[in-house]
């Protein structure tokens, strides 16, 4: 701009005003920046032309160039010392001021740095992709705002849409993200040169091509199940690159077999084997090998930059004061003051208080100031108690609970509490139980040992208040006798009584108190002496003189409102005018009306009243402020402050107001004093200096003169020398207090008689404050005397003038640099457009997650601000920020209006702010997480090195470090004796046959319905003869061959048996299916399909209720239903005896087909061999001890895998009776099962892990119901979760805590684990030793390897051992790269051998490579001869102390989890089960959470099971968790309704499906947060 030389001052005033009016415009948002500065050129173009248009360059802007040069005492002349404020003026743009803020109030002085940085910004397009929000959540932001979450674009406006294409906002749905995020980020594969720049959206093809360019875990693209099955399959087992260091490398906590148990042959009784436990465990390690803190290894230490500026100067030299006056009449007390203005002027006014219009509502004199404080202390001391027994003793502590708008009766309670000698503590006045701080208010009165509160009668009248009346209990406050101080309720004084007032000695007067970082509040003791050298040192230099006039705005109950406007004017018989809060809300300007009507000498503001007073000047014409000797603007801490001054007086001189008199900074401190205050106004006095300091410096807490870069400059303006009578240094914030050198910035500290003396009833944070002596650079301490801290953050300028950049409360240390929060905020307000948040609403703190304090701003949102407005807004702040602070931000958050805490006064409750963040209480409707650009301390990503070493080197090291090889195994089978028993046990169909003629009658099934009731049974003869007719049915209607698939769609039940022996009585192959949902048909019927299609079953067997549901019209709009399969429907079988047919089997002949969808979305169907059937059924007859005469209850799916064999095979083979409960009645009646197992008192039961939560879920909290009920499960022996997962310790563990009110055993919860290639590895029996549980270290798995460490270690992890290896199965560990057998506690992956091993996947191609690798392969070294099958599961073996039935020590298998599911992130592997745990701790609403990648980036998927309103709480809180516990940046935060995770009738959830899902926008997200 042209007019940036031009002397504003010496324009006409018309001119001045046009000017302010455009000012003014601008600000509202009435004029657009470009027409705003048309007509401001147009105005100045007369006076341009006649200056020289050259800027001031920087060094002339400033007198004071930095610390080396000499100071200038007077600017060359008057008019460029103008010139420099106001240009610095122009720079700032009035803005209308939407909130309140006590605390801290910052104008934009750097708007323009802002808008430079942005604009450098805007040339790079930006990547971000909008949070999708559901229309539903929140109500308070109207619909027409919110972003329909399946919509692609964000907005229905085409236009806006064209306009913003630069910026990827609105862009909703992933697929168009990736797009984007993929050219524009340097983690992007080749993909993104398959997709052409210029669409907005890939088609699906090219999402395709980027998804299977992009490696995902450690598999290509999720498979197409519909195809070759066992190809994909392939593709998913390619074993991840090499195991580093997996038999070297390794901790010794990890080789030694740290004991869990001993020698038993079965299970002792607890007590006794904790005892032998302890005395054989060996002599553990000290704690510290457990409990070392590792950040070494894990965080990234940031290299020093060599460019960070270093202190240069000298060590600094104290800096003293002028010394106190000595005036002869000053008063011997504060109180002496009084009662001698109180008698000799009791006519002249001390205090006028307004009413909430503005106008005088009583004036109190001298006199009666004096009169009722007497009578107060009179009646405190007399009145209050007994003769003998008074409530109140000099020295005791009173609360002083009074509003701000009736300064009248603090005045007089706080000077009666004087004259009576007890200590006031003035508080704020509680407006409800929950207030922000309250709790900490309740501790300060405690500390203080306060019982007692004054309070006036209109105050008390409006305490919240318990329904009968008595004043509510306040949280953490002491009981409190409330006392009304209004003159009708007080006694007049006797006439022998006469106040003590003693001279001024070192017991507190009073106490004030103070708010700390963290928001604990602490009362700071002021002594008698330094109140009143306090109050003579501030009439020194501010030259008070008596009878003057003063308008004070601020708080009179703390700081510089009382000091000035209390204290001090009554020592030097001020007239005081109150100008309450509230008033300044209603009327502004209401204060700069005082001054004018009363003609005050002096003002106490603070920036924000500036602010308020130029937003409404408009309305004043005639207003004269030349009265004005002297303006205290009382934040001065705030280096914006700088700013608010030059655009007052800007403003204001044309109403005569003189340049001399507003730089009065002085800067209040938190223990009660101003450190530093400037001269008072005289004629001609030098104007305050200006210091231009690089923001860069500042950070690292040096000096530098900024010179280059305009737009990271801060300018600060100094706050005057050391206060009279005081001395002062500054040195280091952090570590001892070390001075500083000349050119550091530091917290001063002073040591002056006027200060705070102690912090009452806490002797040892007192030390810390007021205690301070400083030491050299040597360690030494400099002198005897004591400083105080002042919480102030500065530098002592040329001329010994005082800097202050900031408060240490408001100091955010990141990555070893220093920030300020006011500065933040700065930046923040100065982002156009301010129309998205309240200015005064804005607070910035840091949180500490890994390991270094990361920032967060959380502001108030205005209600009318759009979604796109508030998204915008944020990114930009962002990237301001990032340009002028050169710092991340973590995260942004915006609230709805009116919901953050608040202090009395409007402010923001800061620290209270930062606990509901950190505790999800925050509620906010907006937010923007960063971490990936602020966390730079994440560890180097793994490389993983060639493993050089063969697997022969390996086992050779093992045996040389006397480890064995890592391998295990079950009982032998056994011979079978009995040659009856061979024809009987050969193949199932003849077990039945054989128990069919030999004990016809014997019951072997029960099914139950959700009453209990035994809806069906079948005896051995009932079930044969059933079988027969299915055989018959399939040959008349199905034309079927020997060898044909058969699909079975049933429900749980008997007719799902009888049809499976049907099928094996015929020569079929029967494939179990379950049925589909008939309410949830699309979701569940293609599954259906997909099975028969890829089994090529030739005929369906069902009912007649699924017959008809797979011909319905519903299913014909999911499937072609036209091309199913011959359906027989068995319900309508002939009742009359068909002949019998049976084509017995060979023992290679397949017996069935076992299809299931594992939890990466692959379908695998796996062929069980007569043979391997006969083999299962036996192992776990021998292994649960099953016989005829036992039951046995399941409650799980009969669909595949070990429920089938244990519903449909093994009450055949063993003879023993099954009770069968289908968990579909489960969820009709949750009782259900367990008092079947009550009932029918059952020894054996097995279920899934699901019906297990909705057991724990659902009957917690009706234990004592169920026990009255008769419940009783103390026969139960063994309750086996039947898995192929790793085991949930934590579901089993709450398990059997809730229900040992019912009897259950602790020892009678176990785990079975098997897998697709062998369905029972691992059954707990009734035989063996209890499982054992180990801690693994998380890190070390981490790097595929087992590390066992102590329980609760940090980053400790439980597992427990799957249950006893069943009979004639063999277990290895095996390296998945070099297929060598590794070490014991090594982890590797699971092979297994037994005759029970599932003969090969079933496909439409014969996939013979694969067959082989998974089912028939060898080890590469140590035993080549055995053929083991691959299991795909992570594991180790650990041999332990206990010993098995044969007297040999028992070997546990624990197994860690699947490989297809682990996810590939920095070179390391995670299980996502480890990192959906985490996150389901993060906050008591995430009901279940599932976690997948996606092109690098880990999505976290959490169920809500709060409000909606909860849902954004969420993202910093699982962003934070996995940071903190995985080290691991989350990408994407999904947040979705209950129920909305996919979960198979395992209990696992279906991670791909969800994948798919997400990737295909169908989840219907309730919010969708994209941490970039």
């Amino acid at each position: 701009m042209a007019d940036r030389g031009l002397d504003l001052s010496g324009l006409p005033k018309d001119v001045r005003d046009q000017l302010a009016e455009l000012d003014l415009e601008l600000s509202e948002g009435d004029i657009t920046q470009k027409g705003y500065e048309k007509k401001r050129a147009k105005l100045l173009a007369p006076f341009v032309s006649a200056t020289p248009s050259a800027e001031p360059s920087p060094e002339s802007e400033q007198p004071t160039p930095g610390p080396s040069s000499a100071p200038d005492p007077a600017p060359s002349s008057a008019s460029s010392s103008t010139s420099v404020s106001t240009s610095a003026a122009r720079r700032h743009r009035a803005r209308r001021s939407g909130g309140a803020r006590d605390d801290r109030y910052r104008s934009d002085i750097h708007t323009e740095a802002v808008q430079a940085a942005l604009a450098q910004h805007r040339e790079q397009k930006m990547a971000l992709p909008m949070p999708t929000k559901r229309r539903s959540a929140f109500a308070q932001s109207p619909a027409d705002n919110c972003t329909p979450p399946d919509s692609s674009s964000g907005s229905d406006d085409e236009s806006s849409l064209s306009r913003r294409a630069g910026q990827a906002q609105g862009l909703q749905s992933p697929d168009s993200w990736i797009n984007r995020s993929l050219q524009g980020s340097s983690t992007s594969s080749s993909a993104s040169s398959t997709l052409s720049h210029s669409e907005g959206k890939p088609p699906p093809s090219a999402l395709a091509d980027v998804l299977a360019h992009t490696r995902i875990e450690n598999s290509s693209v999720p498979p197409d199940v519909t195809s070759a099955t066992p190809q994909d399959r392939g593709s998913h087992m390619e074993l991840p690159p090499p195991v580093r260091g997996m038999s070297r490398g390794q901790s010794r906590s990890s080789m030694m077999d740290t004991a869990d148990g001993v020698p038993v042959s079965s299970r002792v009784s607890t007590k006794i084997q904790q005892l032998l436990n302890t005395l054989k465990r060996p002599k553990r390690p000290p704690l510290s090998e457990f409990f070392m803190d590792d950040t070494e290894e894990i965080v990234e230490v940031p290299q020093p930059d060599p460019n960070t500026p270093k202190p240069e100067g000298r060590q600094i030299i104290p800096v003293k004061g002028e010394p106190l006056g000595v005036v002869s009449n000053w008063p011997p007390a504060l109180q002496a003051a009084l009662a001698r203005w109180g008698a000799t002027q009791a006519k002249s006014p001390a205090l006028t208080a307004l009413d909430i219009t503005g106008k005088p509502l009583y004036t109190l004199t001298y006199g009666k100031l004096w009169s009722r404080s007497l009578k107060l202390a009179f009646t405190l001391l007399n009145k209050l108690g007994t003769k003998n027994e008074p409530v109140l003793k000099p020295g005791d502590r009173v609360a002083l609970v009074y509003p701000n708008s009736d300064p009248g009766m603090f005045w007089v309670a706080f000077y009666g509490c004087l004259l009576a000698e007890v200590i006031p503590v003035p508080i704020e006045v509680p407006l409800s139980r929950k207030d922000a701080g309250s709790q900490q208010i309740g501790f300060l009165l405690g500390s203080c040992g306060v019982s007692l509160a004054l309070t006036s009668e209109v105050c008390l009248k409006g305490l919240p208040k318990t329904p009968n009346g008595e004043i509510l209990q306040f949280k953490g406050w002491p009981r409190l006798k409330w006392v009304v101080t209004d003159s009708k309720y007080l006694t007049k004084q006797s006439k022998d009584w006469q106040p003590h007032i003693p001279t001024a000695n070192t017991d507190p007067a009073y106490i004030e108190y103070k708010a700390s970082k963290e928001g604990t509040v602490m009362g700071v003791a002021v002594s008698k002496v330094a109140m009143l050298t306090h109050c003579q040192a501030l009439t020194q230099a501010c030259n008070y003189c008596e009878g003057e006039t003063l308008v004070n705005v601020l708080d009179c109950k703390k700081d510089m409102g009382l000091w000035h406007g209390v204290l001090t004017s009554v020592m030097n018989r001020i007239h005081t005018i109150s100008v309450p809060y509230a008033v300044m809300k209603a009327c502004p300007l209401s204060w700069v009306q005082r001054v004018h009507t009363h003609k005050a000498r002096v003002a106490l503001v603070k920036c924000r009243d500036l602010h308020w007073a130029m937003m409404a000047h408009r309305e004043q014409r005639d207003i004269s402020l030349a009265s004005l000797r002297m303006l205290i603007v009382a934040d001065g801490a705030n280096p914006w402050s700088v700013s608010s001054c030059d655009a007052f007086l800007n403003v204001f001189q044309s109403h005569g107001l003189k340049p001399e008199v507003i730089p009065k900074l002085s800067s209040t401190v938190t223990q009660d004093f101003p450190c530093a205050t400037s001269q008072p106004g005289v004629p001609g006095a030098p104007l305050p200096a200006r210091a231009i300091l690089s923001m860069w410096g500042l950070s690292y807490g040096v000096i530098r003169v900024n010179t280059e870069d305009k737009n990271s400059a801060l300018t600060v303006q100094d706050v005057g020398h050391v206060m009279p009578g005081a001395l002062m240094c500054i040195v280091r914030p952090d570590g001892p207090p070390q001075l500083c050198k000349t050119d550091e910035i530091g917290e001063i500290v002073v040591n002056s008689r006027a200060g705070g003396t102690m912090y009452y009833g806490l002797p040892g944070v007192t030390k810390n404050m007021f205690e301070v002596i400083p030491v050299n650079a040597s360690g030494a301490p400099i002198g005897e005397i004591p400083f105080i801290r002042s919480g102030l953050l500065g530098f002592v300028g040329p001329g010994s003038l005082v800097f202050v950049v900031g408060k240490i409360e408001g100091l955010l240390m990141v990555s070893g640099r220093r920030h300020n929060a006011d500065d933040l905020v700065a930046t923040a307000l100065a982002v156009e457009p301010v129309k998205t948040v309240y200015r005064g609403r804005v607070a910035v703190f840091s949180v500490t997650v890994f390991y270094d304090e990361r920032i967060v701003i959380v502001a108030e949102q205005r209600p009318e601000a759009s979604e796109e407005d508030s998204f915008q807004w944020m990114s930009r702040v962002l990237q301001a920020i990032d340009s002028i602070h050169q710092v991340g931000l973590y995260c942004l958050a915006l609230v709805p209006a009116n919901t953050l805490p608040k202090t009395p006064l409007g402010g923001i409750h800061v620290a209270e702010t930062k606990q509901h963040f950190l505790d999800g209480n925050l509620h906010p409707c907006n937010i923007l997480m960063c971490p990936h650009t602020c966390v730079t301390n994440l560890p180097k990503p793994r490389q993983k090195q060639p493993v050089g070493v063969g697997p022969a080197s390996i086992m050779v090291g093992n045996l040389v470090a006397g480890k064995r090889v890592a391998q295990a195994a079950g009982r032998d089978l056994g011979l079978i004796e009995d040659q009856d028993l061979v024809r009987k046990h050969q193949y199932l169909t003849e077990a039945l046959q054989w128990r069919a003629q030999t004990d016809p009658d014997h019951v072997l099934f029960v099914l139950l319905n959700a009453k209990g009731v035994a809806v069906s049974t079948a005896s051995c003869v009932q079930l044969h003869r059933r079988a027969e007719k299915v055989t018959a049915a399939l040959a008349e209607r199905g034309g079927i061959n020997t060898g044909d698939n058969v699909v079975l769609l049933y429900p749980p039940g008997i007719d799902l048996i009888a049809s499976f022996y049907g099928c094996l009585y015929a020569g079929c192959i029967p494939v179990t299916v379950r049925p589909p949902h008939p309410q949830n048909l699309a979701a569940t019927l293609p599954t259906v399909r997909m099975i028969i299609d890829v089994s090529k079953a030739v005929c369906i067997l069902t009912t007649q209720a699924l017959t008809k549901i797979l011909r319905s019209k519903e299913a014909a709009s999911t499937v072609n239903i036209k091309t199913w399969p011959t359906i027989i429907d068995t319900d309508d079988l002939p009742r009359r005896r068909p002949p019998f047919i049976y084509k017995p089997p060979t023992a290679e002949m397949l017996a069935y087909l076992d299809f299931s969808v594992s939890t990466t979305g692959m379908l695998t169907g796996v062929k069980m061999s007569h043979a391997a059937v006969g083999a299962l059924c036996r192992s776990i007859k021998l292994q649960c001890e099953l016989y005829s005469s036992r039951q046995i209850a399941i409650c799980m799916d009969p669909y595949c895998g070990l429920g089938f064999v244990l519903w449909c095979l093994s009450s055949v083979y063993s003879g023993h009776q099954s009770i069968l409960i289908p968990p579909a009645e489960l969820e009709v009646s949750l009782p259900l099962w367990l008092s079947a197992l009550s009932q029918y008192r059952i020894r054996d039961t097995f279920c899934s892990y699901s019906v297990m939560e909705l057991c724990t879920k659902g009957l917690g909290t009706q234990t004592e119901s169920l026990k009255a009920r008769g419940v009783n499960l103390a026969c139960v022996r063994s309750c086996v979760v039947v898995a192929e997962e790793r085991p949930r310790l934590a579901l089993t563990q709450s398990f059997s805590k809730l229900f040992k009110d019912l009897g259950l055993s602790p020892r009678a919860v176990s785990t079975a684990f098997g897998s697709r290639v062998n369905l029972a590895i691992c059954l707990q029996g009734t035989t063996g030793p209890d499982p054992s549980t180990v801690y693994v270290d998380m890190k070390s798995l981490r790097h595929d390897r087992v590390r066992l460490v102590e329980r609760g270690a940090p980053q400790s992890l439980p597992l427990m051992e799957s249950g006893t290896i069943l009979p004639g199965v063999r277990v290895v560990i095996v390296n998945p790269e070099t297929r060598g057998p590794l070490g014991d506690s090594h982890l590797g992956e699971i092979w297994v051998s037994s005759p029970h091993s599932a003969s090969g996947y079933y496909t439409l191609y014969g996939e013979e490579s694969l067959q082989a690798d998974h089912f028939n392969t060898r080890l590469s070294f140590g035993d080549p001869q055995t053929l083991w099958a691959r299991t795909g599961y992570l594991g180790f073996v650990k041999r332990t102390e206990l010993l098995d039935a044969s007297g040999d020590r028992h070997d546990a298998l624990f197994v860690v989890g699947s490989l297809d599911e682990t996810l590939e992130l920095r070179g390391l592997r995670y299980h996502p089960i480890d990192i959906e745990t985490s996150v389901s701790r993060a906050h008591r609403s995430i009901a279940e959470s599932a976690v997948f990648t996606w092109t690098n980036l880990l999505v976290v998927v959490s169920e809500l099971c709060g409000s909606e309103q909860e849902a954004l709480d969420l993202v910093p809180l699982v962003t934070n968790v996995v940071l903190e516990e995985h080290h691991l940046i989350v990408g994407v935060v999904v947040i979705v309704d209950p129920g909305v995770i996919p979960i198979n009738s395992r209990g696992e959830k279906q991670r791909m499906h969800l994948r798919d899902s997400f990737l295909a926008d169908q989840l219907d997200p309730i919010y969708v947060a994209y941490n970039m």
